[in-house]
Formats: C-alpha cells, sequence, structure tokens
C-alpha cells in the first residue's frame, strides 16, 4: 500500500527570486534561485502522494519562456535534482536552445523536490509519469502554439538537427495529431515485483499494453499536449509514463505514427561513429562527459564523406 505524506516543495517564487539586491533567506535559497535561471521546472510532490491528476502547481515556473513567440520545438527533459553536470552537459549540446540556426527552441528541465522532513521520498523512476504530465500542461498553458515538443531523459544523445530535418521538417505545416518515436508493440506487463518495469494487475489487469513510444525520447505535434493532459484526467495514473501516455493516446483513437526510418530512434546505446549518429535521433545511457565528448566529436566530424565504417 501506498504511504500518504504531506510532502510540498519548499520554494515558491518570492519577491526575493525577482529582485537581484534581496536578501537571501538560506543556503537551500541560493540554490533554488539558481536553479530557476536555468530553466527548471519544479513541482509539489503532494500532487503524487495523494493520488491527484491535476491541477498541479510548479514551484518553480517559467511562464514566460513563450512569450510574444510561437517556437518551432520545445525539449522537456527529465532530469533529478542533483543532475547538475547532467543539466549541464544538454545545455552546451543538443540542448541548446541556439543549436539549430534560424529555428526557434525553447528547453526545459522536469524535476521534483521535496522538503527535507521527508527524506524517505525521492525523484525516482516512478515519478516520471507526473513529470511528464506537468511537462505536458506547461506547453498547453504557457507554450501552446509552439509546432513540435520533443521528451526525452538527461541521459540522452538527441541528435537536435537531423530530429528537425528528418522528421519535423521545418518548411513544411506543422502536423496535427502526430505523436511517434520507438514504437513498442504488443507489449505486455511485466508481473515480476522485482523489476523496474512492474506493473500490478490491480493498476492495469488487461494482458496486452496499448502500442506506446519508448519514453527515453518521443516527438509529437503541439496540439497533443492539451489533448494528452485532458485525457490524462480521466485515466488512473500508472508509474510507467511511456505506458500511461500511449493509454491516453488509446483513450484519445490516435494512434503513434512510425517514423520515416527505423533507425531514427533507439533506446539503446548506439556505438558510436560520426556517419551513424549524423543519421540517428536519440540514444541512450550517456555519461555527461561522454555527451560532451562524441557532441564536439560529432560536430568536427558532420561534414566529412562517409565510409563503410562510419
Amino acid at each position: 500500500p501506498y504511504s500518504i505524506h504531506s510532502c510540498y516543495g519548499y520554494i515558491t517564487l518570492g519577491s526575493w527570486a525577482k529582485n537581484s539586491n534581496a536578501a537571501f533567506p538560506d543556503s537551500r535559497s541560493r540554490l533554488s534561485l539558481a536553479l530557476l535561471l536555468t530553466s527548471l521546472l519544479y513541482f509539489s510532490h503532494q500532487d503524487w502522494l495523494l493520488g491527484r491528476n491535476g491541477p498541479y502547481r510548479y514551484i518553480l515556473n517559467e511562464p514566460l519562456k513563450c512569450k510574444d513567440r510561437a517556437p518551432f520545438l520545445v525539449l522537456l527533459v527529465v532530469a533529478e535534482p542533483g543532475q547538475f553536470d547532467a543539466r549541464n552537459a544538454v545545455r552546451h549540446t543538443w540542448g541548446n536552445e541556439s543549436v539549430v540556426t534560424g529555428l526557434s527552441l525553447v528547453r526545459l528541465f522536469l524535476l521534483g523536490r521535496a522538503t527535507a522532513s521527508c527524506k524517505d521520498y525521492q525523484d525516482t523512476y516512478n515519478n516520471l509519469t507526473i513529470k511528464t504530465l506537468m511537462g505536458m500542461n506547461w506547453v498547453a498553458t504557457f507554450c501552446p502554439h509552439v509546432s513540435y515538443v520533443m521528451k526525452t531523459d538527461s541521459d540522452m544523445f538527441v541528435n537536435t538537427e537531423s530530429l528537425i530535418q528528418k522528421l519535423l521538417k521545418p518548411d513544411l505545416p506543422p502536423k496535427q495529431r502526430y505523436f511517434t518515436g520507438y514504437l513498442m508493440r504488443g507489449y505486455a506487463p511485466n508481473r515480476n515485483n522485482d523489476s523496474k518495469w512492474f506493473m500490478a494487475p490491480e493498476l492495469y489487469p488487461s494482458e496486452r499494453y496499448p502500442t506506446f513510444c519508448s519514453g527515453t525520447g518521443y516527438v509529437f505535434s503541439g496540439d497533443m499536449a492539451e489533448l494528452i493532459y485532458q485525457a490524462s484526467l480521466g485515466v488512473p495514473r500508472l508509474p510507467l509514463e511511456d505506458v500511461y501516455v500511449g493509454i491516453c493516446l488509446a483513450e484519445l483513437h490516435i494512434d503513434p505514427q512510425p517514423p520515416p526510418s527505423e533507425f531514427l530512434f533507439h533506446h539503446w546505446r548506439v556505438e558510436y561513429s560520426s556517419c551513424t549518429y549524423r543519421r540517428l535521433i536519440t540514444s541512450h545511457h550517456f555519461q555527461p562527459r561522454e555527451l560532451l565528448t562524441y557532441w564536439h566529436r560529432l560536430q568536427a566530424d558532420k561534414h566529412k564523406a562517409c565510409t563503410n565504417t562510419g
């Protein structure tokens, strides 16, 4: 059974966060201001612990990121509060908001935080569902005119240029009701309670999941954020975020679309070669230093002719 705790995040947007000359109450506030200035969304853990499906409360927010503009792409990057190096690596590589010339890109990290009194609560794998839903709600509320959104993780290698040029094609009108990624078809719930992907029968009794896209990286048209969020209000929350989003899509009668090539999205780590990485969109399991190394190597090599060995 779930334990119920009252764990609110301890930082809200006070006047000190808007006035650089104001005194900081304590070291935690100093940290939180720094995080606020680097495009982070924090949410209240009480929403998850009490089983709420919304509306959610942002403890730190970026409501003006899309003011007076309609970005082509929003990147929603799931991370944990302590992953400073991972977030910095993303900021300096594929999540750099100026990485693609001539297109407006917005990057946001999705994090959760509990108070010091709730040490038993951690920002863990099972909380990806609420993070993702809050990201969807943020897009629908504060960036409704974005053309496309990508949800991915901080340990991913994302070839942003390949994503935009090979999949989203900015010269064409934006798609509607579009959702794609690495398709997972015909998967059965894992009933082994020692597994990371365990699904309790009382939460999901059916023998098969609807088709869903791997949560390591999926892409959808901007209109889908509101549709998925609204669908989620009537779907009991599940701990596996990618499965849950697939169930919401099924409720909407929207089928995830296969990408134009089966080699674009990977939910495992692909062996590096510049020719392989200039064609793919995602590869998984990168440490921050590796991400920086391979990203800069790709930038240096991307105009070189390919050979059979990459």
